[in-house]
């Protein structure tokens, strides 16, 4: 069994949102399904951490799903800025229960064992000047990503964070979640939301203590990325 990772699929089966206006993207779903089909066993496990699916609601989001449902693997997905059709996870429980969604599971507020990694994470929010700071919604974000390491801390696992927002990017420092990352002395983020030219401004390598990886899916180009050898070493 292995672990690989990629964000950002930016599906729209069920939607008008073509992402091959922006360079790079041309193709870019039979591209994903091809790597991921070829490389991925359904036995392994692939961590999707936000900005799945165009839907602005969850029966808009169906037909991403249904796709997402039929590759290889156990998926765990995490909120994006993207995802409007994130729900109460009670909701969209039910919504994957009802559809037959069942190799797709949530991350919030928990974590996922994979061996003796527990795989944590949450959106977290935005430090690249795109959008307004909120300190209510950073707060909450902290919160659920603390919440997520301390599930995985007490099953005795090692958590490794898989957020969307990347903490560190360029000169800017999202202070609330790096606290929390430094609190429970994480070794290993993975993150995404980063597209084109911002690639050149992410931090790809260890920064104060921590190896951050981006794998946002045009960076990857639409590769699900093998982390197992990755998160089962503590070196840095």
């Amino acid at each position: 069994m292995r672990l690989f990772t990629i964000a950002d699929l930016h599906l729209s089966f069920g939607t008008n949102k073509p992402m091959d206006i922006f360079g790079g993207w041309d193709d870019h779903v039979n591209r994903l399904e091809k790597n991921w089909q070829d490389k991925v066993a359904p036995e392994d496990v692939v961590v999707l951490p936000g900005d799945l699916s165009w839907g602005m609601d969850l029966k808009q989001a169906e037909k991403d799903f249904a796709f997402l449902n039929s590759l290889n693997g156990t998926k765990i997905i995490s909120k994006g800025n993207h995802d409007y059709w994130w729900d109460t996870l009670a909701k969209m429980q039910r919504f994957f229960d009802e559809h037959g969604f069942d190799t797709i599971h949530l991350l919030q507020n928990n974590h996922y064992a994979f061996g003796d990694i527990g795989i944590c994470g949450t959106r977290g929010w935005v430090n690249d000047n795109s959008e307004p700071a909120s300190a209510k919604v950073i707060a909450r974000e902290a919160i659920r990503l603390d919440m997520s390491i301390q599930s995985a801390e007490k099953a005795g696992l090692r958590p490794v964070v898989f957020l969307h927002y990347p903490p560190v990017y360029g000169d800017s420092r999202n202070l609330e979640i790096l606290d929390v990352l430094y609190k429970h002395k994480v070794r290993k983020v993975f993150y995404g939301h980063l597209h084109g030219k911002s690639h050149g401004y992410a931090v790809n390598g260890i920064y104060d203590g921590i190896e951050y990886r981006l794998i946002s899916s045009d960076f990857l180009h639409f590769d699900p990325l093998d982390i197992t050898q990755i998160v089962q070493s503590d070196n840095l």
